[in-house]
Parts: C-alpha cells; structure tokens; sequence
C-alpha cells in the first residue's frame, strides 16, 4: 500500500511582515453548488460569527451574512459579490464571494482580479458545470491557485475517483487528495484526513490516528467495515496514479489539493480553512504597468475593482472597493488617481464583512479597502502614493443583450441619468449613448441583470423603466491603429454606432452574420470582445 504523506511544513507565522499573514481567496462555483453555504461556515468555523446563516432555511433562520441584498435573500442567490475581512489562526483572511449564477458573471470576473487564491466548489452528484469552467478558465489566465472542495458528498453522487478523473480532464489540472470520505450517500461514515493522519466520524470525532495507512488494517472496528475498506482501496490507487503535493506547483496554480466534504453539515470545513491557511499564498506581486507592482513595496498602490451603490440606502453612499497592491495605507492618507491625475483624501477607509462595516485605520498588500466616495472612483482606476502605474487586466465583457431604456415618467429623466451611470460605474449593466440620437441603450450579460436593474432602478432612485428590442444582438468596441480609417468607418456606419460611458467607439450589429461581415469589409478595425478598464 503507497505510505505518500502530505506532511508539509508550513511556514512559521513568526518574524513575518504585516502582507505575509493576509490570504485574500474568492469561492467560485456553479449556482447552487454550495458556495454561500460554505462561506458561512468558513465564517463559523473562524469564530466570526456564532451560527451559519441559511440560503433556503426555514422561517426566521438567519439570512447570510454575504447576501445582503434584498433581493438576494428573496431569491436564494448571490447577485454581487461581497467582502468579508476576519481574523484566523494569527492571520488577516479576506473572502470574497462571488456571484455564481452566469448572468452577474463580469462581477465575479473583475472580483478573481483581486484576489491571491480561489476555492473551488463542485457538487458531487453534477461534477464540473459550465459557469465552474468558465471561472477557472479565468483563474487560469491570471495563474491563480485553486483549492478544490468537492461538496455534498453526504448525498449519493459520483464516486472520487469518477470526479478526479474528470476534473483533470475537463480543467488540465493536477489533483492531490487532502481529505478522502469514507462512503457516500446514506453510507457516508467519515473521512481520512492525510495531513494529520487520523480517521474522523462525519461529526469530527477521531475514530484512529495512524504514521501510514497500513496501520489503519490493525483498527478492528474500521476492518470490519466494508464501506472503510473500500475506501481505503480507492484512496490507495488514487495516490498511486495522483502527484504528491509541492506547494511552489500549487503556488503556480498547476496543481490542486482536493477535499471532499458537505458544506451544510459542516463536514471537512475547518480542515478546509486549515489548509487555506497553511498552505494559501500571501499577497502575490500584481500586473502593472510599466512593471508588476511587488507587495513589499513600500509606496501605497491599490486598484479598484469594485464599485457598489447605495449599501446605505439611507445615505445613497457609493463604495469603491480597492485591492491594496503595497505599503502601508493609513486613514487620512493623500493617493493619486492616476487615471484622472488628481489627488485625494481617504479620510474614512473602511473594511466590510457583508453589509457591516468598520473604520479601517490602516491596512497592508492583500487588503480590501472600502473607500466612499461620489462617482470619483470606477473600476479598473488605479491608487498610488505618486507614482504613475497602472494595474492591468480588469476587464470590461461584451453585452449579449442590447436594450433600449424607456422611461415611464419623463420628468424623471435626471434622476434615470443618475441611476444609469452609477449603477454602470458599479458593472451592473453598460450604458451607451447613441451617436445619432438621444437614445439611453444598456447592455448586460443575461437576462437576470436587466431584472436586477430595472428592481433596482425603482427601488434606490424611484424611477420605474422598462426596456425595448432595439434590433442588435451584437456589440463589438472598434479600434484601429489608422486612425483615418476609424474616422471613415464610424462615418460608414453611424446609425449604427454608440459610444459607452468613457466615449469609447461601440459598433452594434443585427446578428453575429453582420458582425463578422463588417470585419470582412473593414480589415484594419478591431472588432473588440472585451476592453481592459482603466
């Protein structure tokens, strides 16, 4: 039988600067995979708060902490991603959740641009889903490193190695088991745990402790039971055919070590935040220009890569959330928007866990920051103490679908133009202004968003809209290093052109068969899927 250890040492907490205890990690996942369940439990587990919130409970069970939003709590699901800073284990953990379902997908993409660290979550009856690829394919892009939490396995579903299998098939990614069940379903009876080399009930309760597995065949009780044994038997052939764990591969995002456990019932959770705080990197040197931004730098820097309307809905506040990239920020500090070229006071920085927030006096590389401010920040803008850098790869996604604004009051046209730009500062929806004509036109990803926005349009602005076909499907920003061409091509086509909300050059078309036509036609422009947010 292989003896394969994880006993990886992990790094002395002593002697370390204040950057190296931040983990800052986001769970993605399909919907209804269990991603808000076990944030809440990662919350408990932490002791930063005192029972789990439920996302279908029953009447009076505490909503959670991370969807604070009205309407999320009325529908069961995430709608924006939200910030919870908590301490743990002598380190500063910030969690971001994230939107699971595909429409509110660009939220969750700019959201993976600040973090160090991903949790992935997969339902063990569905294994990968669609929106799961699709989030890790943008942890890919960004080398983010994963650790992969299978859940519900309480409940019948795939076996571990059918879902080893196919998560190194469908992501390319490599696997080492941390936590292996014994049993699933109605036979679920526990798990090993190969860090610290013990056998737990489902409740957490050790039932043997061993040096290597082989000692595990002297425990009468655990022989005796054929669901252990055959447990034993997969995890044996797992090991063979799996790499051990090396932390500079799972640093590099190539290599994931995976848990199987259930989020609702607790199981495998604290071991969960133990291996996030053992092994998750601190704050990791960010894309930059003209050179990535190192977090021991000593100089402020920070992007931001969130805005958020009217948490308050009493104070009608706007909050830029900011990744700290370097130095030390204090309360009161002067930083350059280096977009705009102006200097600003942060005189109230706050850190949030969900919809609360504190005063936060100072902070480190790794940190989020809530920043108030009055449509002075947007997203992808860049902080620093002076210096003119700008982080890269925050980006901006195509709509998929196109809608013209009606407005159902027209004395209430102010108040739309308000409501539409902070809610498109926030990356709710992109707004476009027609070239010809007064025509407010939104775009966004899916179906779901349009709702969202129209609720809450109404709800925090007073102003009820509705929406109409405008004829376009596509929506493409044009570029061109001829500028004479652009010029010529924006004439060409002006009834079909919009600008969005920084006067960028959009070109909307009928259908994808008018896109690809008009690339045909016009060779030297750039037709644009996605646009980096400066």
């Amino acid at each position: 039988m292989s003896t394969q250890s994880l006993a990886i040492e992990a790094a002395p907490r002593t002697n370390l600067e204040p950057f190296q205890t931040r983990r800052t990690f986001a769970i993605i996942s399909h919907p209804d995979a269990g991603k808000t369940t076990l944030t809440e439990r990662l919350l408990a587990a932490a002791g930063a708060i005192q029972s789990a919130g439920m996302v279908r409970g029953k009447a009076g069970a505490r909503s959670t902490r991370s969807d604070w939003m009205e309407m999320e709590q009325q529908r069961g699901i995430s709608i924006t991603s939200s910030v919870m800073t908590f301490e743990y284990d002598g380190l500063t953990l910030n969690l971001l959740d994230t939107p699971g379902h595909s429409d509110f997908s660009e939220d969750t993409y700019r959201t993976l641009t600040a973090v160090d660290a991903a949790i992935m979550v997969i339902d063990a009856a569905k294994g990968i889903e669609s929106q799961t690829l699709k989030l890790f394919e943008v942890c890919r892009l960004r080398d983010i490193p994963i650790i992969t939490f299978i859940n519900k396995v309480d409940r019948e579903g795939l076996s571990p190695l059918e879902l080893i299998d196919e998560i190194q098939g469908k992501l390319a990614l490599d696997l080492t088991p941390v936590l292996w069940p014994i049993g699933q379903g109605v036979d679920f009876g526990g798990y090993i745990d190969l860090i610290e080399k013990r056998v737990l009930n489902p409740q957490g309760k050790m039932l043997a402790e061993y040096d290597v597995l082989e000692d595990l065949l002297e425990v009468e009780e655990l022989i005796d039971n054929p669901v252990f044994m055959n447990a034993l038997e997969t995890l044996e052939m797992a090991q063979a055919m799996l790499p051990g764990f090396d932390l500079k591969t799972f640093h590099e995002g190539h290599l994931s070590p995976v848990l199987f456990g259930s989020a609702l019932k607790g199981v495998s959770v604290a071991e969960l935040l133990r291996t996030l705080g053992d092994w998750g990197p601190e704050p990791r040197p960010q894309p930059a220009l003209p050179a990535p931004i190192p977090p021991s730098d000593k100089k402020v820097s920070g992007f931001v890569f969130k805005v958020q309307a009217n948490m308050d809905a009493n104070h009608r506040d706007r909050i830029a959330f900011v990744r700290l990239c370097s130095g030390k920020f204090e309360r009161g500090m002067r930083l350059k928007n280096v977009r705009s070229g102006k200097d600003m006071a942060v005189s109230n920085p706050m850190f949030f866990f969900g919809s609360n927030r504190e005063l936060a006096e100072e902070a480190v590389a790794g940190d989020i920051v809530g920043i108030p401010n009055h449509g002075t920040l947007s997203v992808g803008d860049t902080l620093t103490e002076g210096a003119n850098i700008n982080v890269t790869g925050i980006p901006n996604f195509a709509p998929e679908i196109i809608r013209r604004v009606r407005l159902t009051d027209a004395m209430k046209t102010k108040q739309m133009s308000k409501a539409l730009n902070d809610l498109a500062e926030e990356g709710v929806t992109q707004v476009f202004r027609r070239m010809m004509g007064a025509d407010w036109i939104v775009g966004v990803v899916g179906q779901l968003q349009l709702e969202v926005l129209s609720a809450r349009v109404a709800k925090e602005y007073g102003v009820p809209i509705t929406f109409e076909s405008l004829g376009f499907e596509v929506a493409r920003w044009v570029e061109s290093e001829d500028a004479e061409e652009l010029k010529r091509f924006i004439a060409a086509q002006k009834t079909n052109m919009v600008e969005d909300r920084n006067g960028a050059p959009v070109f909307l078309a009928q259908n994808a068969w008018w896109a690809d036509r008009a690339k045909q036609d016009w060779p030297k422009i750039e037709f644009l899927t996605t646009k980096e947010r400066h």
